[in-house]
């Protein structure tokens, strides 16, 4: 299984729906990027469709947009 990929900003409504999906989903399948510190990867984010974090990507694509913390507008200063 391709692993999901969780996009975040470090904020605290992206650290606890981290922690969450971390539970769920378990740590070997998911890969977490948290753009305020790799800030290379909000282009990526952005093609993938990531309009908002917290933000889930799944293997087949599908962006789950799981609670608002901030836009990738904010994101990127």
């Amino acid at each position: 299984m391709e692993k999901s990929i969780f996009y975040h900003a470090g904020c605290p409504v992206c650290v606890s729906a981290e922690h969450d999906i971390i539970h769920l989903v378990g740590e070997p399948n998911v890969e977490v990027v948290h753009l305020g510190e790799d800030q290379g990867r909000i282009a990526e984010a952005e093609k993938a469709g990531v309009k908002s974090v917290p933000a889930l990507v799944t293997p087949n694509g599908n962006v789950l947009h799981i609670n608002f913390g901030a836009s990738l507008a904010d994101v990127k200063g």
